[in-house]
């Protein structure tokens, strides 16, 4: 029990729901839950064991709210002052990593218990989701149509259903960039301003060119780039289509932009350019810290990650165009399932986190981009400079990058197939298998997501 006898933690199926849909290591996310384990759960339901809803109230009307959320996305410097001006609230925010997160959610909204009063969603993930828009709360309902300009078209689009129901508000749009250590290029002979970088890699095939360069005298443990499947998600996020066309059909096997990608990225893999770590993993931050690379693809969201891993090089790191020009990678959304005991007050604290003002916010703490279309001509986004990326002018680099970007259509499934193309790559990365046969058996696990 929390301070002034608020409920401070709900029941939730964090480890079940990964014990449900737990996956080979070798193969993709499946977010199934069979009939036979949803009938049992229901039993431990009926049972009494599992606690129903996930905001809490005590006697006095205060309320808890809680947010189970991936990654830092921004809002903890947000939930005080939300508090202050609703002294009955106490916010509760729940991380966990990406993968396990969305798998979590789409087993809680199977069984109807365990969710949280607000969940956020990656655009990855958006559309399968979406696809169930009775498990969440229609936002049309607590005036949503009101404040739909608030938001880049896409952006607002990408959360509706097809019956028409808004299930969520968007946070963050990626923008595409790429981030640099300006003190690695130097030791290898590189360019270091930014508009020199940006020149040395107009596309795809100069990037793994400069990559060559740069293998051949780099200093001792740096590799020029992350690991290959973050490349490539950069990459397969320019292409007119990805992994679906408008409709629904996953066409992974005949787009010839996927297999492109992925046999560049394993070129280049095989040309020694790739440091060979997973993203997001802990292997991965601590290559931040060691200055295990030199580059990494940098949707604005990647600036949080950066300044948080690598804290000892504030300065050295820097911001140039992405090769290629525009694309997008990420952006997520909030949104309260159906099953949230708190409604009113989960929509109006989204409807407040997702507002222009708190967006501006966590854009100059963290370089999170807004998704809100009136914020990128305000000064304090526009002319927005990071120091920690030698001063870089991140305001203009990335309302730029998403005002021109042309949104890529996402498909129902399309996070699990990023998932399975992710670990075929990191298979290749860590001598598993070859290229070929880690394209053959990702196009298995793609048809499996499918049925």
């Amino acid at each position: 029990m929390s301070h002034g006898g608020r409920i401070g933690r709900c029941f939730s199926l964090p480890r079940l729901g990964h014990r449900i849909s737990q996956p080979p290591p070798s193969s993709p996310l499946e977010f199934t839950v069979s009939a036979a384990k949803l009938r049992l759960l229901a039993g431990v339901l009926a049972a009494g064991v599992l606690a129903a809803g996930c905001g809490g109230s005590s006697g006095d009307g205060h309320i808890t709210l809680t947010l189970n959320l991936f990654g830092n996305m921004g809002f903890k410097e947000l939930y005080a002052k939300y508090e202050a001006a609703h002294p009955n609230i106490k916010i509760v925010e729940r991380t966990s990593a990406y993968n396990d997160h969305h798998r979590n959610l789409a087993a809680h909204l199977a069984t109807g218990s365990g969710a949280a009063d607000v969940e956020g969603i990656d655009t990855g993930f958006i559309a399968q989701f979406r696809a169930q828009p009775e498990r969440f709360v229609d936002l049309r309902k607590h005036g949503a149509d009101g404040l739909k300009d608030r938001w880049l078209p896409w952006k607002w689009q990408a959360s509706v259903a097809k019956n028409g129901a808004q299930i969520g508000y968007g946070t963050d749009v990626g923008g595409l960039a790429m981030c640099y250590r300006r003190d690695l290029f130097e030791k290898a002979g590189l360019p270091t301003k930014r508009d020199e970088v940006s020149k040395l890699w107009p596309d795809w095939a100069s990037y793994f060119e400069a990559g060559k360069k740069y293998t051949a005298n780099k200093p001792a443990g740096a590799g020029f780039f992350d690991g290959a499947a973050q490349i490539f998600n950069a990459m397969i996020g320019q292409a007119e289509t990805g992994y679906y066309d408008t409709s629904d059909q996953v066409i992974v096997a005949s787009n010839p932009a996927v297999r492109s990608a992925y046999d560049e990225v394993l070129k280049a893999v095989a040309d020694g350019e790739s440091a060979k770590l997973v993203g997001s993993s802990p292997a991965w931050n601590t290559g931040f810290a060691k200055s295990q690379f030199a580059t990494v693809a940098c949707p604005a969201w990647m600036l949080a990650k950066i300044q948080d891993q690598a804290k000892a090089f504030a300065g050295k790191w820097d911001i140039a165009a992405i090769p290629g020009g525009g694309g997008n990678w990420g952006g997520s959304y909030l949104t309260v399932p159906a099953q949230s005991k708190h409604v009113k007050e989960a929509v109006d604290l989204i409807t407040w986190l997702t507002a222009p003002e708190q967006q501006i916010e966590v854009f100059k703490a963290h370089g999170i981009l807004p998704s809100t279309v009136a914020t990128y001509e305000k000064p304090e986004v526009k002319d927005l400079k990071n120091a920690f990326f030698n001063d870089a002018p991140v305001g203009q680099i990335f309302t730029t990058a998403a005002l021109n970007l042309k949104p890529q259509y996402q498909g129902p499934r399309a996070g699990d197939i990023q998932t399975a193309i992710r670990d075929a790559i990191n298979r290749v990365e860590e001598g598993k298998q070859d290229g070929q046969q880690a394209w053959d058996q990702m196009l298995k696990d793609v048809e499996r997501i499918e049925k």
